[in-house]
């Protein structure tokens, strides 16, 4: 942490801005594996503070749990000395939470001292609702066996140990770890266990992070800047990580969800540049788009881009049973064999790209071509909204009229599903409320984006209202009328419900883009096969936002209605 450096380095010039309160935490954070960790506090001390008086004598290890017992006014019989060393800039002692001299796995405090004075301290202790006795109930035996078939994998008779582990309602549950390996797949993890119950609860990966040089999928392009991503899958969407396709461990861009290659050669993949699927490849703007390294940056961003979204849509209902793309599923759900193949740098897709979508257990196919304007070409494969508008063709093809990828053919229904692409690219690039305006395709087009107009709340931006549709000439431009109404909609239920940060990893909660995307992906279930504008409508606060367009509760036949249902007219 930068704040802590900067404490050690001028703790006599740190401001106390920096300094917060330190309470016993009463809330948790999840993480992707589903372990549960206690919130953490942080405080520093311009001018240090000095610990409690101990006997001259006293070590580094005594000072440090006396210092946290009492600064959290808790017993010292519930603290304990984990670890600590002497830094350059200060010496750092690790405590533990313990009850009954049994450690808590997830609730650990840190102190920094600096000439006998605490400069920093943080700690993630918590105040206990209920613990559980502290002698198991199971054998050893049962824990290891519910380890191994939750994890498919083998106990490496690494000593197991028993502890205790924090839960999400700050309950405490006694804990058999345990280490579990499969060397085929190359995982290697440390299973907690029930040491009562004999359920299997979490777990903690032990095999080094993998890391991409990619566009986060909230920024469109290269033109926003690349991020060193470490560790972006998440594992309840992506068991196996991104690398590995239920028969083997990979080391290149291939994996369960995508396998992407160069133009028609499924075996051109990019390779990790360095150990630990380490995949850092940084794109040069002043060379061609073909040359090494730049394909290598580009197959290394349609992978990310292409299984983050993966992820995401499987948390909000497009899974294995809702007709997903997935080499396996992972429950008895749905036809496997079938992860998105991503053809980079397509030579058949100049100035365009595309995504096929064949019914569930085939392989979905998405083409990236080059675009050239003038002397210079971009690549489509860095240009993250054209990936998530391609990506969304598989989603609303294959949930619409139950897998069979036959029920969006219509004029009608096909602008649909450009709308409903246009519309998921909007989504993904929304940081915070209030929704803004939104344009695509504009790296990949020379600067300028390939709709007529931006999506916008604001009719003097886009004054594209439902009967425009009979001015519409292609699918396309029928999606932008259907996308910009989607945008009121995202950018009302935002207004009225506020905005999550977390919402690409957590589906859970009433924020208004939580709730978009959950309204999206349910709607495309319910509707019937060659659906309509006017069976995308909702009750109320959405048929407000239609009616604005001109789609309201009279709107047939591409005549605008402005009125809304009986009901909501409030």
């Amino acid at each position: 942490m930068l704040i802590a450096a900067f404490a050690l380095l001028f703790g006599d010039i740190l401001v106390s801005a920096f300094t917060t309160d330190v309470p016993l935490s009463l809330t948790t954070r999840t993480s992707s594996s589903g372990l549960h960790f206690p919130l953490s506090s942080y405080q520093t001390f311009d001018d240090g503070i000095r610990p409690p008086l101990l006997r001259r004598d006293a070590s580094w290890a005594e000072t440090a749990s006396l210092f946290v017992a009492s600064h959290l006014k808790i017993n010292a019989s519930t603290v304990k000395f984990h670890s600590g060393y002497p830094g350059e800039l200060a010496e750092y002692a690790y405590i533990k939470q313990h009850h009954n001299n049994i450690s808590f796995v997830n609730a650990v405090a840190n102190v920094a001292f600096k000439n006998g004075k605490v400069v920093a301290f943080g700690h993630s202790f918590v105040k206990p609702t209920t613990i559980a006795p502290s002698t198991p109930t199971i054998p050893i035996e049962t824990a290891i066996s519910a380890a191994e078939k939750a994890l498919n994998g083998t106990y490496n008779k690494h000593p197991t140990l028993l502890e205790y582990l924090v839960q999400p309602d700050s309950s405490v549950t006694l804990i058999y770890v345990i280490q579990v390996r499969n060397r085929e797949q190359n995982t290697w993890s440390e299973a907690f266990v029930d040491a009562h119950s004999g359920k299997f609860l979490s777990s903690i990966n032990l095999v080094s992070s993998a890391a991409y040089l990619a566009l986060p999928v909230f920024k469109q392009d290269p033109r926003e800047g690349f991020d060193f991503l470490v560790n972006p899958q998440n594992s309840a969407s992506s068991p196996l990580g991104w690398h590995n396709d239920g028969t083997r461990a990979s080391t290149d861009t291939s994996g369960n969800n995508a396998l992407v290659y160069f133009n028609f050669n499924p075996t051109a993949t990019t390779a990790q540049s360095g150990l630990d699927l380490i995949f850092n490849y940084t794109q040069n703007p002043n060379i061609s788009p073909k040359e090494r390294v730049n394909l290598d940056a580009a197959r290394t961003n349609a992978f990310y881009t292409v299984n983050t979204l993966h992820d995401i849509t499987i948390k909000y209902g497009f899974t294995a049973a809702a007709f997903n793309f997935q080499q396996v599923n992972f429950l008895p759900a749905g036809k496997a064999g079938d992860r998105v193949l991503v053809s980079v740098q397509n030579s058949e897709e100049p100035d365009n790209a595309h995504f096929l979508t064949p019914p569930d257990g085939q392989s979905g196919e998405m083409a990236l071509g080059l675009w050239g304007y003038g002397n210079l070409y971009r690549d489509s494969a860095l240009a993250n909204d054209v990936i998530i508008h391609e990506f969304t063709h598989g989603i609303t093809n294959r949930m619409t009229g139950g897998g069979t990828a036959r029920c969006l053919q219509g004029d009608e229904s096909a602008g649909l599903g450009e709308g409903w692409s246009d519309a998921m690219a909007d989504w993904a690039e929304q940081v915070a409320a209030p929704i803004v305006d939104f344009t695509i395709g504009s790296y990949v087009n020379g600067g300028r984006p390939i709709r007529s107009n931006p999506y916008s709340t604001s009719l003097k931006v886009n004054p594209l209202k439902y009967s425009d549709y009979l001015q519409a000439e292609h699918v396309h431009a029928i999606g932008e009328i259907w996308a910009n109404i989607l945008h009121n909609v995202h950018a009302a239920l935002v207004d009225a419900g506020g905005f999550s940060q977390t919402a690409r990893t957590d589906p859970s909660g009433s924020a208004g883009n939580v709730v978009f995307l959950h309204l999206f992906i349910d709607g495309l279930a319910l509707q019937p096969c060659e659906p309509t504008f006017i069976f995308g409508a909702h009750k109320c606060l959405l048929w407000k936002v239609f009616a604005s367009r001109g789609l309201g509760s009279e709107a047939t036949d591409f005549r605008d209605s402005y009125e809304l249902p009986t009901d909501c007219k409030f």
